[in-house]
């Protein structure tokens, strides 16, 4: 292992690379400064050029940061990734068609990097089946130049597979937090692991190189062995940079490497309005022990309602990026968490997920038709991505998403717990038709997974015969102010309700006694029947 600067990581880089990237979202575990080196690199030499990037979850802060670095012409081929929303410059690039984009499930991504560490042909998942990601639809292609390289459908035991090929890797660009003379990483002031160990075994077995950035640099056998996330052997460089940032919006915050654990009362609550509505009513589905993911965008509040609604310790609340327990950072540093129990490597949490190991999951939605299926990841030249979208919408056993229902410069309030709508919307999000299916309501329906749309007017669900409305908002005439605003009537309940007025006023809704009056649920039988023999009531 040698010691170099980030310039010089970046003249490793040769034409035509293919650059694995490690890290998450805003800065969690980016190699922010290998990143900048090669994008430096390349405005004064014009090289390297036709680079491909791989990252498992979308890097950059939604401007400059990141993979925006990458995203000069003549630089960069080809996108793989999860999601492009964090690095316009990638969208831009694949919306113009001046690069191959793919955007697959972010959990196919980091369990693929296992499978290509351990030289296996690939992955069969059902993850993606029926949606944009299918071949048989646009095979998880963002641009027409985009070839059908990487996914197809497999028959095996009778039943359809998605199989993801592995992708070139040549060189990979990860991060840690100390390094030692060895080239042993440790991660102690991460805010998430990753995939990290995975990653480096990957390059490893393709003969690529694999170079760290790190804070820090210790003597060797001076760092603690069971903290070594990279062993020294998986190695090849490491690159100092004193001034790496936990987050693009936080330089070090001790709580979001679990260093210590901060009072409830320190969570900022949200504020009174159309998110803290909508947050409320999706919380209103929790109960005692259960199990959730919350995905990003406005579902993330409901970490902070929770904390205020002293709901953190009778469910436990984890994220795809490997948190488990405490309450999921929301804003600019979603992705992690705070007063976690857990922190695990993100393959693992995945295989969790697509286990059916959530009992209900909190996903926001952009896009909705007739039959509940939804879209998130594209709409005209507006690239989203997927991030792990499909991954937990697809394995949960109950699923709630949340958004505004109209888009666009709504304008809208309670007065004494009556629904005033001051402008609406611009953009329906009840569509007729979708660009890209990300969530395929007729799977939901065949293994009989649970439903719902919350908006801040109206509560829908996945019935018989399509979307259903089954709640709606005091002060809201139902044909003008929901059905008139959508692009398709929906079905309506015979049991039509009005949602529970307490969501509608500015002090504390009492979620804590509502949920906690719920029975507990177990997933297995024979703990349910264990707790029955004690006396304890459950329900199925």
């Amino acid at each position: 292992m040698q010691k170099i600067t980030a310039n010089e990581a970046a003249q490793i880089v040769q034409d035509g690379d293919a650059i694995l990237i490690s890290g998450s979202g805003g800065g969690h575990s980016v190699p922010e400064a290998l990143l900048e080196a090669v994008g430096r690199r390349f405005l004064q030499e014009q090289q390297p050029r036709d680079l491909t990037s791989i990252s498992v979850v979308g890097v950059g802060d939604r401007g400059a940061l990141g993979a925006s670095h990458l995203a000069q012409e003549g630089l960069l081929k080809r996108a793989i990734t999860s999601a492009l929303v964090d690095s316009p410059g990638l969208v831009r690039l694949a919306a113009e068609n001046k690069i191959e984009a793919y955007t697959f499930p972010q959990g196919v991504l980091s369990q693929l990097m296992r499978d290509m560490a351990g030289g296996r042909p690939g992955l069969l998942t059902k993850t993606g089946l029926n949606t944009f990601v299918d071949p048989r639809q646009q095979g998880a292609r963002q641009s027409p130049c985009t070839p059908p390289d990487f996914v197809e459908v497999v028959n095996l035991a009778g039943e359809e597979w998605l199989f993801f090929k592995p992708v070139p890797i040549d060189i990979a660009f990860l991060r840690g937090t100390t390094a030692d003379e060895d080239g042993n990483i440790t991660m102690e002031e991460e805010a998430v692991f990753g995939e990290m160990l995975a990653m480096a075994q990957a390059t490893r077995r393709a003969g690529g190189v694999v170079i760290v950035q790190v804070k820090r640099y210790a003597k060797r056998g001076t760092l603690p062995a069971k903290h070594v996330k990279i062993p020294g052997i998986l190695v090849d460089f490491v690159v100092v940079d004193a001034a790496q940032r936990q987050t693009y919006a936080t330089h070090y915050d001790p709580s979001y490497s679990g260093e210590l654990r901060i009072p409830v009362g320190d969570i900022k609550p949200l504020p009174f309005g159309p998110r803290k509505i909508i947050v409320r009513r999706a919380a209103m589905e929790l109960f005692p022990g259960a199990i959730c993911n919350l995905g990003a965008g406005i579902s993330t509040g409901l970490s902070t309602i929770a904390a205020e609604e002293d709901l953190l310790d009778a469910v436990t609340l984890t994220n795809e990026q490997g948190l488990i327990g405490g309450a999921p950072i929301t804003g600019r540093d979603s992705g992690g968490a705070q007063n976690f129990a857990a922190m695990i490597d993100q393959p693992a949490q995945f295989d969790f997920y697509d286990g059916g190991g959530l009992d209900v999951a909190f996903l926001s939605f952009a896009e909705v038709d007739a039959e509940g299926n939804v879209n998130v990841s594209r709409f005209g030249d507006k690239i989203i991505g997927v991030g792990g979208f499909i991954n937990i919408s697809q394995n949960a056993r109950a699923m709630v998403f949340s958004g505004t229902l109209t888009a666009g410069e709504l304008d809208i309030t309670w007065e004494n717990g009556q629904t005033v709508i001051r402008k609406e919307g611009k953009h329906r999000k009840f569509v007729p038709k979708l660009e890209q299916i990300c969530y395929s309501a007729s799977m939901a329906k065949a293994r009989g997974q649970l439903a719902l749309f919350v908006t801040e007017r109206a509560v829908f669900r996945i019935g018989d015969k399509g979307l259903e409305l089954i709640e709606i908002a005091p002060g809201i005439d139902i044909e003008r102010d929901v059905i008139a605003l959508m692009g398709f009537r929906p079905q309506i309940a015979a049991d039509l309700k009005t949602m529970d007025p307490r969501i509608f006023a500015p002090e504390l809704m009492g979620l804590g006694d509502l949920v906690h009056s719920k029975p507990k649920r177990y997933r297995s039988g024979r703990v349910a029947q264990w707790h029955a023999m004690r006396g304890e009531a459950a329900s199925t």
